[in-house]
């Protein structure tokens, strides 16, 4: 088995991306002795160098790489190494221009950005395992070589091309999927809008066309470019698990759903030695360090709940937003302990060195154009101090109370034209859900829909349009065992081809919610509809409302108002030895933790109220112990009830009964027992 950690590496890492060829090369010895003096213990290496490692086809210079490398193996810092396949050189795209991606328009990318790449032209992918085998000859047994870092945030910026060398592979892809085109004929409902094909060849990607095309079709055609990428992933990590026995290999995802909506992480979680995630603050309006908090959830998830490692955030303010503010004074070293409590085994940045070039030359760096004078470097060497101080807990995995389930298919279903209301949105639900969780201070795990569930005491599902009569199935047994399940609207609609389910709506949730919905009535824009309960008061719902008719659910809130008046808004169904709960209209925050709060009582979860707002207590757990971390994102000094004493980490001070933590403030304590 490929080892899932990185080599050598006996402390959490700290570092970031390390791009010298942007630099003279007195810089490096420069670079290396500040590295040692933040406490840097990994860098990543090479991961946009094609053109400098492969001048001309066939031609490679690694002198520089060379150097680079055994600088940083003498000052005791490890190597993530990049096999650069995200920036073919200019030289390739002038023998191979059809190798540029075309868009769904037609129209064909040009050179001079990165990640401009169609993954199913022949050209590249025989350039890439080239230049990757290269690189693994010459270091795969390299002694700073931590782990290889394949590619670069597959999906982004360039998901999908849709040129006629695709339009084969999508062609072979689809024989490989259905083996007829008579299944794919049935799959994809071609008897509507005369649309049957009678051989794979009739079939194209779905480019531009008049009005809206096949949404199966189209869903398919995700699912294709996805699985794309992924089969470049997988061609270069064999090559390196081959030449490389022993380095893990991974590829830096980004899994937030502000991110990056374009991969299926939980098919990349499994070709990965170890998951690996980038994360940058939306500065939209949002709690920021919500977002953080629900990346790093899903993140440990799609790694199965076993440790993973946050690759690249920012130390300040990055540059491609329209508005990029600069962090507060100690949210650097926050943001990066909130990731290591929700699971990462350290942190890293983009980048070591801020660029005086180039598109990112206003991103922050661990090093600023000011240099090391500044605030940020302040930070960053104290950071890496408290950092090295945590080492003992590598190894401990997330304590999670309770699951939410969410499913990249599902979410790409959802967002296909011609859907009942475009207010609608699978990502909103997903942040409004878990912000409320959030805001109770419970930790989330993320689930596929049909994973096991039986070990969480409450399930929320904010948004699954999409969904097996499999994970139907297994959300029957999970509730009838004693689980406790919340459903939002507009879930449990459409098989895996988009195909409604037979019979009334909610399809594959219908008997677990002991209810039908007649039919859907989404609001006008702005409009809202009141709910009421038997004291006569109940919150407010917006953007959709539904004709429900229970079938052994009771009623919690009747629509006091709106097209849907006088029917069923929320229910409770009891199922075996659980209960089910059904939200038919898109409440807000105050309504949605009343729902929550009384499902947390049905799962026998305990309220935490004595916990301050905007102060998380995340627990990792292990051999070396259990240990809490108590972060403080409010203005205010917090005090945090601890249930055992124990030892603050890295002061070694005794901490019992309240731990008090300042605003803005991270303690860490190892607990006794």
């Amino acid at each position: 088995m490929p080892e899932t950690t990185p080599a050598g590496l006996t402390g959490l890492a700290f570092g970031g991306d390390y791009n010298p060829e942007q630099w003279p090369e007195e810089v490096w010895q420069e670079d290396v002795r500040l590295m040692r003096e933040a406490g840097v213990t990994m860098v990543s290496v090479g991961i946009f160098s094609w053109a400098l490692l492969e001048p001309a086809p066939g031609e490679y210079d690694f002198g520089w790489l060379d150097r680079v490398l055994a600088l940083l193996h003498e000052a005791g810092i490890r190597v993530d190494l990049g096999t650069p396949t995200v920036v073919p050189p200019a030289w390739f795209y002038r023998a191979h221009p059809e190798a540029l991606p075309v868009t769904a328009e037609g129209v064909r990318y040009a050179f001079g950005s990165r990640g401009a790449i169609c993954h199913s032209n022949p050209a590249y992918r025989a350039a890439a395992a080239r230049i990757t085998t290269e690189l693994a000859e010459r270091y795969g047994a390299h002694p700073a070589l931590a782990m290889w870092h394949v590619h670069n945030e597959y999906g982004v910026p360039v998901s999908a091309c849709y040129c006629d060398t695709c339009a084969a592979h999508f062609r072979r892809w689809l024989a490989r999927t259905y083996g007829t085109v008579e299944a794919v004929n049935e799959a994809w409902g071609t008897a509507f809008w005369g649309q049957r094909y009678a051989d794979f060849d009739q079939i194209d990607p779905p480019r531009l066309t008049p009005t809206v095309g096949n949404p199966a079709q189209a869903l398919d055609y995700r699912r294709f470019a996805d699985a794309t990428l992924r089969e470049n992933f997988v061609a270069e990590r064999d090559i390196l698990h081959r030449l490389s026995p022993g380095i893990p290999v991974t590829t830096n995802f980004m899994t937030a759903l502000s991110q990056c909506d374009s991969v299926d992480y939980w098919a990349w979680g499994r070709e990965v030695d170890l998951v690996t995630n980038d994360h940058y603050l939306i500065t939209d309006g949002r709690r920021t360090h919500v977002n953080l908090a629900m990346a790093a959830d899903l993140t440990r998830s799609v790694a199965g709940g076993a440790p993973w490692l946050l690759l690249e955030h920012s130390t300040s303010g990055v540059n491609w937003q329209p508005r990029n503010p600069a962090k507060a004074p100690g949210q650097m070293a926050r943001n990066s302990l909130a990731h290591v409590a929700r699971g990462s085994e350290g942190a890293l940045f983009f980048q070591w060195r801020q660029s005086r070039r180039g598109a990112e030359k206003f991103h922050s760096a661990m090093v600023p154009h000011g240099g090391t004078g500044t605030r940020v470097w302040r930070e960053v060497v104290g950071l890496g101090a408290t950092l090295g101080a945590l080492s003992e807990l590598r190894g401990t995995r997330t304590e999670a109370d309770a699951a939410m389930l969410w499913d990249w298919h599902s979410w790409w279903a959802q967002t296909l034209p011609w859907r009942p209301s475009e207010d609608h949105d699978a990502r909103e639900r997903a942040d409004a859900f878990y912000e409320v969780l959030y805001d109770r201070h419970l930790t989330v795990d993320f689930a596929h829909p049909e994973a096991d569930l039986s070990a969480y005491p409450l399930v929320v599902i904010p948004a699954l349009y999409l969904m097996t009569k499999a994970a139907g199935t297994s959300l029957r047994r999970y509730v009838e065992g004693g689980g406790t399940l919340v459903v939002s609207y507009f879930s449990g609609i459409v098989d895996e081809h988009d195909a409604v389910h037979e019979g009334p709506h909610p399809g594959a949730l219908r008997d677990v919610l002991g209810l039908t919905v007649e039919e859907f009535s989404p609001l006008p824009a702005g409009e809202r509809v009141r709910l009421t309960g038997p004291d006569g008061t109940g919150p407010a719902g917006d953007v959709w409302t539904e004709f429900v008719v229970p079938r052994g659910a009771e009623t919690v809130w009747t629509y006091a108002d709106g097209p849907a008046a006088g029917h069923p808004a929320v229910t409770r169904h009891r199922l075996g030895e659980g209960t089910a709960w059904y939200v038919s209209t898109r409440l807000g925050a105050e309504g949605l933790d009343a729902v929550l709060d009384r499902a947390a009582r049905d799962a026998r979860i305990a309220p935490r109220a004595a916990l301050p707002h905007d102060v998380e207590v995340v627990r990792r757990t292990g051999e070396s112990g259990t240990y809490l971390f108590a972060i403080n994102h409010s203005a205010s000094d917090a005090e945090v009830p601890l249930d055992a004493p124990g030892t603050e980490l890295p002061s070694g001070e005794r901490a019992a009964g309240r731990l008090t933590v300042p605003a803005g403030a991270v303690r860490v304590v190892r607990l006794d027992g």
